[in-house]
């Protein structure tokens, strides 16, 4: 599954944004009760390690200049739930993107 989160922050802002803001990952995930690790695995893309529901997901976050690609491999159990997740990503990514608090 890939999502990507159009921005005008520039590429600097929105790594400063997640690094900063990736411990809130795991607070926009249902049922409370998620895992997420994070590890930056070069200066524009975030690999994520989620644990939630009894199932794994391991995807990354590449920055771009205008652009924030999500990209997840769903497993089979979850496959019905894309649409569900597509939007909760879309949704929440924004927020981690928005306004400097």
């Amino acid at each position: 599954m890939r999502v990507t989160l159009p921005h005008t922050l520039g590429r600097e802002e929105v790594r400063r944004r997640l690094r900063e803001r990736s411990p809130e990952i795991a607070d926009h995930i249902p049922g409370g009760m998620a895992q997420v690790n994070t590890q930056w695995n070069s200066e524009d893309v975030m690999h994520l390690s989620v644990a939630a529901m009894g199932q794994n997901l391991e995807g990354n976050i590449e920055v771009s200049d205008d652009n924030v690609v999500i990209d997840f491999e769903l497993p089979p159990a979850l496959s019905f739930f894309k649409p569900i997740i597509e939007r909760a990503l879309r949704d929440n990514g924004q927020k981690l993107l928005e306004n400097d608090r």
